[in-house]
């Protein structure tokens, strides 16, 4: 096709406030000045508008979304007018996410993966329903639960049960017990429910379960404010690096190569503008291949670390995402299969299986009644239909599963999740509220 034929794009990139990025070409994330860059696009995939307005916590799994904004990505299918945009918590995230651009807010987000879910239903936005799609997986792996340096002489690792008879101790003697994770019901949520639960440990009985937003955990483990807590990276490591507290597991330890989080829309923005969301979502596909280059990761870690992103040292960032693992103890392990992945081993597809597991979790602690129908839930949010044609729009139908099941998961304890059969699933734990 000629030039002629072709529409073409004209982007303009500028400054923005604190915590926002406007989309500009590969020019490395620059405040200053302008760039005007030409975009060529068939016209019959032009995308319905060129802006889309994304959230992302500081959480290196939100790297897709700022990849594909730094290097162009979004530009590349004809998004030149994306925001990426920081929140300060996944309830702001929530808020803004309701509120849609229109209203001031976002219109999707680098979200944990049940919240879409949360927020269709009402759940946690005060009973008020708003329609919500999971596009892709943007990770698997890649979290972490640390432990203050109170409980530095235990060493715990994988398994919680020695801190059960120390946390009845302490809150024997009065002491408030106080496990932080980022959101009511959210991945990191379950992983500490999880976890605890795994050692005999009730976590709404022998210990509170509190919510501190993933850039607050550090300065809170500092100060004492809490005993353990669950967030993703690079707060974990940014924990180790500064000596106030240690790493019992990563989460790959826990599940391996689990689902994390995910590209959420708002479904009536992905409903009227399905070419804009092919295009949004296959640019976050091709930025999720380049973060899985090895070559890559440096270049991924000092572009996080930038002050409009992260602003956190680039050391607190890279040894996980090459699978260095320092856990505080003196135990340092090379663990390449454990890091945070983007796309290899199918990271990036959204498989149905999983979504099942977050929603069955959600029931097993009260978020979500046990009559729930979590597969019509599945089939409503969880759009692995558009993820499929934007991988063949890359030429990367290999990475298409055979199955939207990735079938029966083993935990670290031994605990299987049949996604054919939650129920047997929910009927094996010993510790639920259900």
């Amino acid at each position: 096709m000629t030039r002629l034929n072709r529409r073409r794009f004209l982007m303009t990139a500028g400054t923005a406030a604190a915590g926002t990025i406007l989309l500009h070409s590969c020019s490395g994330g620059s405040n200053s000045g302008t760039t005007a860059v030409e975009v060529e696009i068939d016209p019959a995939d032009a995308p319905e508008t060129p802006a889309a307005k994304l959230g992302f916590i500081a959480l290196t799994d939100s790297a897709p979304l700022i990849i594909a904004s730094e290097k162009g990505f979004f530009a590349k299918y004809g998004m030149t007018e994306v925001l990426v945009e920081k929140q300060a918590s996944w309830g702001t995230t929530r808020d803004n996410l309701v509120l849609g651009s229109g209203g001031g807010g976002i219109d999707g987000a680098h979200i944990l993966t049940p919240m879409p879910y949360l927020i269709s239903e009402g759940i946690v936005t005060d009973g008020r329903k708003v329609p919500m799609y999971i596009l892709a997986r943007l990770n698997t792996n890649g979290q972490g639960i640390s432990l203050s340096n109170d409980y530095l002489d235990l060493e715990i690792g994988v398994d919680s049960a020695p801190l059960k008879e120390v946390f009845a101790q302490r809150k024997a003697a009065g002491n408030e017990l106080k496990a932080a994770m980022t959101f009511p019901g959210g991945t990191h949520d379950c992983w500490i429910r999880y976890w605890l639960a795994a050692g005999g440990i009730d976590p709404d009985q022998d210990i509170s379960t509190i919510v501190v937003p993933p850039p607050q955990m550090v300065a809170n483990i500092k100060v004492g404010n809490m005993d353990a807590f669950c967030v993703g990276e690079p707060w974990p490591l940014q924990t180790v690096n500064q000596k106030i507290g240690y790493n019992a597991i990563t989460t790959g330890e826990f599940w391996k190569d689990h689902p994390e989080k995910a590209l959420g829309m708002r479904a009536d923005w992905v409903d009227a503008n399905p070419k804009a969301t092919k295009a949004l979502l296959t640019a976050t596909l091709e930025a999720q291949i380049w973060c899985s280059q090895p070559e890559n990761k440096e270049e991924m870690c000092q572009i996080l670390s930038k002050r409009a992103w992260f602003n956190v040292p680039y050391d607190d960032i890279i040894d996980r995402s090459i699978g260095k693992f320092d856990y505080g103890t003196g135990k340092v392990l090379e663990q390449p299969d454990l890091m945070q992945k983007y796309w290899n081993d199918f990271a990036s597809y959204p498989f149905k299986s999983h979504d099942l597991w977050f929603l069955t979790e959600n029931i097993r602690w009260g978020y979500l009644p046990p009559e729930t129908d979590i597969q019509a839930m599945v089939d409503a949010v969880n759009r692995e239909d558009l993820w499929k044609e934007a991988a063949i729009a890359l030429g990367q139908e290999s990475a298409i599963p055979d199955s939207t099941s990735r079938g029966v998961e083993t935990f670290f304890d031994g605990i299987t999740f049949d996604p054919e059969d939650p129920q047997d699933y929910l009927n094996s734990l010993a510790i639920k509220r259900v």
